[in-house]
Formats: structure tokens, C-alpha cells, sequence
């Protein structure tokens, strides 16, 4: 569901406060997941760490002075150790183990009594991954494979989960547990892309020996004490940093390009912090950390998916073998809080909610709701004026919360007011279609490819890399507007393009056409990639004509256009005319 707000204009590049997922990206010239470390030898001033999708930096290690040696608590300030050889001798004579004491002569506690206290800590993992992305530029292959550490943690039934984004395209994963020196194959069972979580498995017994599954907590609540356990950025151990939960409210999910329900916390989370668990001051777990705000103006604002949405993921999985995803009402809508608006849609003092600006033609929705619909509740529960709901004592929540707690196919009852009359809707809930969609869901690129035109489709993965993380402001205005305004009109319709043209005799003059949209081809409209490739593969007539936008057109002569294109594809050394999955 999109709010009113959510227009974007296309003006200069915000200098706002941006988040970003966390893993922790290692050089490129480590090839394999288990060879995968940060460099200690790079004794060049460390840049500030920030994920990037492109080759990352190396980094090194840093040595932490004495200085900063505090008790084990935290509460003890460096000055009250007495520093020096501090050494006790058993009653034979014999020193014993060096070990540091307060001023008042009392031991520091041991490493191991320590560790005893936080069990939940044993089930913490660290993942390590190589990835190979696809090449949306040269859709026919991918790009060099890169390697990336994140963490995990252990829950019941033999199952690991960590973030979505740090096993994005994987080629493989491996797991370490604490205080282990081995890593165990991963087997990946679902990725959740709109919630960016991951359930990971592994066949090895030996994996499983020792280690206590971490349990969840309930929803915490604002101001309880949160600890983010991890192995980020700055060395190879464990990484615990505590806070409090400062914020809860619909986030927008960095990876997933979704908005759900997210915990703000004040604990930090750097590179690498991804996928390991937030516990409460009981040990269970409250939520995944799994993004940060970065910006010179903000310090130490992580956010953690909650366990309501964690639930709902292993449920879902559990349910159905599979992800199915996160439902949502495929409407855009309206706030109806000035009063002379809900004077003129027939609203009565006493009745509150939002107006339907547009529905998508693809979702369910769009057999029940019209334009100008106020709906008024979604299940029973009353919907205010801004689009809110109760949520819990002296708390507001956005009402798509009632929405992503539901699972994909099952109904909800949705009363709306038409025409001054209150109408109730039993409707069924599904997952969102896009015409421009966020992700490929590890899918390699389509496309296709006649007389040295390369034809693909749009995606926000496509977008992103051939304009960068700031696409939105840099890619075509057409595309943009697009991307954020248009809807699909039937589910397999696709936005395709010209990506490029291999340069040839055959098509000369139409070198410099770039990522424009393919509006008709001999007169007829363009549905998807699929059905372009199955018009021009079966045309017998004596040109191909493609209507590009801005009346554009391209003109080809059949015959020798699909007599030169074995030869073009020899030349830029080309598997397929065809992807895969055109095929079929």
C-alpha cells in the first residue's frame, strides 16, 4: 500500500540520512567462503567502513591499548585496575596465572564465568558467503564472484537463521560456531527478500553437538535493555554491544523495498552485525539486526527486525515448504483528515478512515474496492483518519501492520464506505505484482537478442546498476515515472527495453539507443519479453519494425537481421540468442 505521501520528485540528490544493510563485504581476491578474512597487513589510515555494492575494501585489524580494558560489566571506569605485574603464588611457590584485580584486591570475573552467563551467546554463528551476482549489463553472464561474512544464530529444528541480503545470490555457504575452528556446509531452505531473512540448515551432526537453540521473546517494549550479538567489522571473535529500543513503527526495509514493522535501537551495528539476534536482558531473542542509518548528523540508530515478523516468516515456511511472502492491500491511499474532504465523500461525524486513491488491476482488491472508497476498518479494527490503528497503550501504528500479519490466500473483512453507504468485502490477500518489480529473487536476468539488439526487462535491480544507488534520480525520467506510478495490467506484463546495441553493419545508425522501452513491434503492443521474442522468432514479413517511446522507431530487414545475429554473437563471445527461461 502507498500512502499520498509517497511521491517522489525527481530533484537534486538528498543528503538525508540513509539506511543500509550490514554484512560485512571482503576483498574479491578471496575466491572461497572458507579463505574469507579481513587483512591484517593494510596498515594504511582505515576509510570509514560503508557497504557498497562494488569491489569492497580491504581492512585491518586494530589493536586495542590498554586504555580500553574495562571490567567485564562495564561499570568498572579503566582507572580502578591496578595495572603491572600483578601475580599469585600458589603455597608451593609457584606463580600462578596472571590475573587483574580491582582496587580493592578483588579478581576480575574469568572469561568462562562469563560466558556462562549468556548461553544464547553459543548459538550465535558467523556466516560466511560467495556471492555471484548476475551482470545486467551482459545479461548472458555474471560477474566475478566476491566473498562476505555476516552472523547467524541457531533456533529449533536443526535451522540457522540469518539476513536475506547476506546470502544474495550465494554460490556457497558456510557456518562456524563459536570457539570453532571448522565450517560447515550450508544448505539455504528459503530466502524471505520482503523481510530480508534467510533459514539456513546443515546436514553435519557434529554442526548441531553442544549447542542450545535460542528461544524467543515477546515484543519488547520501548526503553528495555536490548544486547546485539554479532562478529562485526574490527576482528574474528564475538561482538556484543547493548542499548534500548528508542523507536517502534513501520520501517522501510532497505533490501526488501517493503514497509513492515521494525525496532529502532541506539546499540551499534556495523559491517558483519547482519543476521545475528538482538536478546532481552532474559537471553531470548527480541529480533535480527539487520540495517543502520548512516549520515554524519546520526550516531548509533540500528534497526532489528521484531519477532512478530520473524514468526510470521517460519510460519509461513512451515506452512507451506516455502516462502510465499508478506500480503498487502494492492491499493494506493489517502489521508481524510481535513474535514471539508470528509464532508464532501458523504462521512459521518463519527466515522473515520482513508480514501482509495487507486487500486491495482492485478490484485484481488480490485474486484471489490473503487476509487473513492473509505475504508473504514480492516478486520474489525477501526481505521483513523492518517491511516493508523491502535497498537498498544499509548501507541499508533500504520493499519498495513494488520495486513503483514496476515499470510498469503487467507481473507480478511474490509468495510468501506460508497456512496454514503457502509459495504463489507470478504477478500482474499495476496502478495504484491509490479510492474517494475525489486527483485529478481536470485533469478538470472532474461533476454534476447536479434540483429545485435539486446532486448530485457526492467527491474529495480537493473536500475540500480546501470545508474547506481542513487537511480532514482539519475535513471531516464520515463523509467522513473514508471517505476513509481505505473501499474501492471495483467500479471505477466513486463516493462522491456533496448539495453544496448552490439555494434554491426546490419545496424548501423542505431548505435546510441540505450535503455528505451519497446512500445509495439509490426504494429503490435509489447506484452513482455517472452512474447516479443515469439513475434520476432515467428514474423514473416519482409521488416521488423520496433515502435520504441518518444516515436521512435527501428526498421530491419528480416531475413539478413536474423542471418547476422549468429555471426554478432560469435563476435562478442554469446552462449544464447536467448535466455533460458524464454525457452520454454
Amino acid at each position: 500500500m502507498k500512502p499520498s505521501n509517497s511521491k517522489r520528485k525527481r530533484v537534486r540528490k538528498p543528503t538525508t540520512p540513509v539506511a543500509e544493510t550490514m554484512d560485512l563485504q571482503l576483498p574479491s581476491s578471496s575466491l572461497a567462503a572458507d579463505e574469507a578474512q579481513v587483512s591484517p597487513a593494510d596498515s594504511s589510515p582505515q576509510p570509514t567502513p560503508r557497504l557498497s555494492r562494488g569491489r569492497p575494501r580491504k581492512t585491518r585489524r586494530h589493536s586495542i591499548p590498554n586504555e580500553d580494558v574495562a571490567s567485564a560489566d562495564g561499570k568498572l571506569p579503566p582507572s580502578s585496575l591496578k595495572r603491572g605485574p600483578q601475580h599469585i603464588f600458589a603455597s608451593n611457590g609457584e606463580r600462578a596465572d596472571l590475573m587483574m584485580v580491582t582496587a580493592a584486591g578483588e579478581p576480575l570475573p574469568r572469561w568462562d564465568q562469563v560466558v556462562k552467563a549468556v548461553p544464547s551467546m553459543d548459538a550465535v554463528v558467523k556466516v560466511f558467503c560467495v556471492h555471484t551476482e548476475p551482470n545486467f549489463s551482459l545479461p548472458w553472464q555474471r560477474k566475478r564472484q566476491y566473498s562476505s561474512s555476516s552472523s547467524g544464530f541457531i533456533i529449533g529444528g536443526r535451522r540457522v537463521l540469518t539476513n536475506a541480503h547476506s546470502v544474495e545470490h550465494y554460490t556457497q555457504v558456510k557456518l562456524k560456531k563459536r570457539g570453532s575452528d571448522t565450517k560447515y556446509l550450508a544448505t539455504v531452505l528459503a530466502i524471505g527478500t520482503e523481510c530480508d531473512i534467510a533459514m539456513l540448515t546443515v546436514n553435519d551432526d557434529e554442526f548441531w553437538a553442544g549447542v542450545s537453540p535460542v528461544e524467543f521473546g515477546s515484543l519488547p517494549a520501548l526503553q528495555d535493555a536490548v544486547t546485539v550479538v554479532g562478529y562485526p567489522i574490527g576482528g574474528d571473535t564475538i561482538s556484543v554491544t547493548s542499548g534500548v529500543v528508542s523507536r517502534m513503527e513501520i520501517l522501510s526495509y532497505v533490501h526488501g523495498s517493503t514497509e513492515l514493522l521494525g525496532l529502532q535501537i541506539d546499540a551499534a551495528i556495523n559491517s558483519g552485525n547482519s543476521g545475528g539476534p538482538a536478546l532481552n536482558d532474559k537471553g531470548k531473542c527480541v529480533g535480527i539486526a539487520f540495517q543502520s542509518l548512516k549520515h554524519e548528523d546520526v550516531e548509533n540508530i540500528g534497526y532489528v527486525i521484531p519477532t512478530p515478523v520473524i514468526l510470521h516468516f517460519i510460519n509461513d515456511y512451515e506452512k507451506s515448504s516455502e516462502y510465499t511472502g508478506f500480503p498487502i492491500l494492492g491499493i494506493e491511499w489517502q489521508k481524510m483528515e481535513n474535514p471539508d474532504l470528509r464532508k464532501a465523500m458523504g462521512m459521518m461525524p463519527d466515522q473515520k478512515g482513508v480514501r482509495v486513491r487507486r487500486v491495482e488491476p492485478t490484485a484481488p482488491e480490485s474486484e471489490f474496492l473503487k476509487q473513492s472508497d473509505i475504508i473504514l476498518s480492516f478486520d474489525g479494527v477501526d481505521i483513523a483518519n492518517d491511516g493508523t490503528v491502535p497498537f498498544r497503550h499509548g501507541e499508533r501504528i500504520g493499519f498495513s501492520y494488520l495486513v503483514s500479519q496476515k499470510y498469503t490466500g487467507e481473507t480478511a473483512l474490509i468495510k468501506v464506505l460508497r456512496n454514503a453507504k457502509v459495504h463489507e468485502f470478504n477478500i482474499r490477500l495476496a502478495t504484491h505484482k509490479k510492474l517494475v518489480p525489486a527483485h529478481i529473487k536470485g533469478r538470472p536476468p532474461s533476454y534476447y537478442i536479434i540483429a545485435g539488439f539486446v532486448f530485457t526487462a526492467i527491474s529495480v535491480p537493473y536500475l540500480r546498476s546501470e545508474y547506481g544507488k542513487d537511480y532514482e534520480y539519475d535513471a531516464p525520467v520515463k523509467l522513473l515515472e514508471k517505476h513509481l506510478h505505473a501499474m501492471a495490467q495483467s500479471p505477466d506484463e513486463q516493462l522491456v527495453v533496448v539495453s544496448q546495441v552490439l555494434v554491426a553493419d546490419i545496424n548501423i545508425g542505431y548505435e546510441d539507443i540505450v535503455n528505451t522501452q519497446v512500445v509495439a513491434f509490426n504494429g503490435k503492443p509489447v506484452k513482455n519479453l517472452k512474447s516479443l521474442a515469439n513475434m520476432v522468432e515467428s514474423c514473416t514479413d519482409e521488416f521488423l519494425q520496433f515502435d520504441l517511446e518518444y516515436e521512435q522507431i527501428v526498421v530491419l530487414q528480416a531475413k539478413t537481421a536474423k542471418a547476422a545475429t549468429p555471426d554478432i554473437l560469435t563476435t562478442h563471445c554469446i552462449p544464447s540468442a536467448i535466455s533460458a527461461d524464454l525457452k520454454s
